[in-house]
């Protein structure tokens, strides 16, 4: 998807191993930072709990503290 198609944020349904835009945008919104991700730099998304992720950092974050004794 094109940066410029839309400059709002998207909503996405979060599969394995890509995701299916549901409303165009340019960008989704970092479950645990809050920060933009542009869709063509997101990389990271949980399937189970249908969140992005800025980075691998932010993952394993939102991981711990949905799973705090594994």
């Amino acid at each position: 998807m094109n940066r410029m198609d839309s400059g709002g944020e998207a909503i996405l349904r979060y599969a394995t191993p890509d995701f299916q835009v549901l409303r165009a945008g340019s960008y989704v919104r970092c479950a645990v930072t809050g920060e933009a991700i542009p869709l063509d730099l997101l990389r990271y998304w949980s399937v189970a709990r249908q969140e992005a992720y800025v980075d691998a950092e932010a993952a394993f974050r939102r991981e711990r503290e949905t799973h705090p004794g594994a």
